[in-house]
């Protein structure tokens, strides 16, 4: 089962940092940081909203309507003369959908944790939104889920590879009262000194040797 480690440390991972930082105008690195971060949280928000089954049938139809994964299947076309605007409105609906009022936090700590502008991390958030949605879709074709209880263990596993310690953090931000101060606890593993190969800091670190 291939999750987004599988997919960060990739030839196609290497493509999508390279687009979206050329994309948003930001260094590589940084963007592969918050790139790393930014995609398990919506995975994470994914299978917390998919744990009702109103949630789950929403996503089922959402991922059989429009995201089947095609958009994986050109992303140099995706980025060749920058996002298409369809695009960009397509990940500002999904991530008002999985994050509702968490949003702005979420934005404002990838900010704050990253030292990059809050409107350059509505972007990334904006292009990786489209990008997590196709890779699910992709899988569950794959997998021939068809049920709410499929979808729920596909994005577990999908999501896999990480510490417990951080799928808790995901989780407990995902469920926070939305002082932000989670949010920094997953961003400080991330951003911090302390990268930790294997979480989610790591996801990326691969691509740029550190």
């Amino acid at each position: 089962m291939a999750g987004l480690l599988d997919l960060l440390n990739s030839p196609m991972g290497q493509q999508l940092v390279s687009g979206v930082a050329s994309q948003t105008g930001q260094p590589e690195n940084k963007t592969a940081d918050v790139l790393g971060m930014a995609m398990p949280l919506i995975l994470g928000a994914m299978k917390k909203n998919a744990s009702s089954p109103e949630g789950a049938q929403g996503l089922m139809s959402a991922l059989s309507s429009k995201h089947n994964g095609s958009i994986l299947d050109n992303l140099g076309g995706l980025f060749g003369g920058g996002v298409d605007q369809s695009v960009m409105e397509d990940g500002a609906g999904i991530l008002g959908h999985v994050f509702g009022d968490k949003q702005a936090n979420v934005t404002n700590a990838l900010s704050q944790k990253s030292g990059m502008d809050a409107g350059a991390i509505g972007d990334i958030l904006k292009i990786a939104a489209p990008i997590v949605m196709g890779l699910l879709g992709k899988q569950t074709a794959q997998s021939n889920v068809n049920d709410s209880s499929g979808i729920t263990s596909l994005l577990g596993s999908m999501l896999g590879g990480q510490p417990q310690q951080n799928q808790s953090l995901i989780t407990s931000l995902l469920d926070a009262d939305g002082d932000g101060s989670i949010l920094d606890d997953v961003a400080g593993m991330v951003m911090g000194s302390s990268k930790k190969k294997g979480g989610l800091g790591g996801l990326l670190g691969g691509l740029f040797g550190k």
